[in-house]
């Protein structure tokens, strides 16, 4: 249960920033950096806990690739769809005189670009969070937060930049997308991450792992041994592996 909680406080987080800095007099064309920022804090807070995916088409994209256990998939969206509806209820409350005005996207362009930015934050994922060669870094948050911060930058104009369909859950709830829309996020999202996640596996068959549904597949490492390891701890018998290898 602490991994779900952990996916919905992170969630939480990252729509509430999303919305407190993109409605109103938020934080500007600066909005982009502040939105990265918050996924960063919030992996780095949460990845030894839940492996911090904070995105169902994350969590699909770990799954496709090995690293989250089946009966894990679920739960973990339910509870980050959870997490994007509350934060967008409470910055409706802190933003209640805030005049929002809805995203109409022209579909093919925001389709193509949901898609190629979802596509490039699940690889980036895929790549500084669960391969074997960047096992142990201590930049993964920092990767990832960016990748957001560069989709928002460059295609949010086009899509609203949500590379996320809880994030596209919190934006319709706080009526910077309409709900017609949603379906736009849906498939973009998710497809990107399907894709994204045949192209990891596709350059890096060595890696190549079977999901972990079955009772015989043993555990790698727990969750907080990887994040003491990616903290900097030493020990001897520490294995140094991402927080998403073992979500």
């Amino acid at each position: 249960m602490n991994k779900y909680v952990a996916e919905f406080i992170g969630t939480f987080f990252l729509v509430l920033t999303i919305g407190c800095t993109v409605i109103g007099h938020g934080a500007g064309p600066f909005a982009p950096l502040a939105i990265g920022s918050a996924l960063m804090v919030m992996i780095f807070a949460g990845g030894h806990i839940s492996g911090g995916h904070f995105n169902p088409a994350v969590t699909l994209g770990v799954w496709l690739r090995g690293k989250c256990e089946a009966k894990d998939v679920a739960p973990y969206m339910i509870f980050q769809i959870m997490g994007a509806a509350v934060a967008a209820l409470a910055v409706k409350f802190l933003k209640g005189g805030a005049e929002v005005t809805p995203l109409q996207p022209a579909t093919m362009p925001a389709l193509l670009a949901e898609f190629l930015f979802t596509f490039a934050l699940v690889y980036v994922v895929l790549n500084v969070a669960t391969a074997k060669g960047t096992s142990g870094n201590s930049f993964y948050g920092l990767a990832i937060g960016f990748t957001v911060m560069v989709g928002a930058f460059s295609v949010g104009d086009i899509s609203g930049g949500a590379f996320n369909p809880a994030v596209a859950v919190g934006i319709s709830v706080m009526g910077l997308s309409l709900w017609p829309n949603i379906w736009i996020y849906l498939v973009a999202d998710f497809v990107g991450a399907a894709v994204a996640a045949g192209a990891f596996k596709a350059l890096n068959r060595a890696e190549d792992v079977p999901r972990p549904d079955s009772r015989d597949h043993p555990q790698e490492v727990s969750a907080r041994t990887s994040f003491a390891a990616t903290s900097g701890a030493t020990s001897t018998n520490i294995s140094r592996t991402s927080p998403f290898q073992n979500s």
